[in-house]
């Protein structure tokens, strides 16, 4: 009992990093930002990522371990959804980590770079997916979407 509170704990905690970093970025992105700027956004980003990790390791020990049956989880097809949503997060962060990670740094910190507007809207759609998750684990936790028996 106690660690599966913990690992709920964790969970949600992670999700809340996952949401202000996501926040942050958002916010903090402008069309040209200086190398200085861009190392802080790297910094934000990092965040995300090891979040992102934390937060998959606790959903599998809550899917596979601990609390409900997996079959629960295994037989609902909102579940699968929410984890296909999960990976196009994933997806969808990696241009612009790659992009943070490279313009970090260089000869001057205060040098202008212009940041790509495909960056600002792939944070947008990760957002709409951010947003959207709740609702279906709502739904998955009252058991609508299970196709078991």
């Amino acid at each position: 009992m106690t660690i599966e509170i913990i690992i709920k704990y964790v969970h949600f905690v992670t999700i809340f990093a996952i949401v202000g970093s996501l926040v942050s970025e958002h916010l903090l992105l402008k069309e040209k930002m200086t190398r200085a700027e861009i190392q802080r956004l790297s910094v934000i980003d990092g965040v995300y990522g090891l979040s992102a990790i934390i937060l998959l390791g606790a959903g599998l020990a809550l899917w596979l371990w601990v609390g409900k049956p997996a079959e629960f989880y295994s037989k609902n097809w909102i579940f699968h959804l929410k984890l296909g949503m999960f990976v196009g997060l994933g997806l969808l962060s990696i241009y612009p980590t790659i992009f943070f990670l490279k313009n970090r740094k260089g000869e001057s910190m205060d040098e202008l770079v212009a940041i790509p507007s495909a960056i600002k809207w792939m944070l947008r759609m990760e957002l709409l997916l951010l947003f959207l998750m709740p609702l279906f684990a709502t739904l998955m936790a009252r058991g609508i979407g299970y196709f078991g028996e």
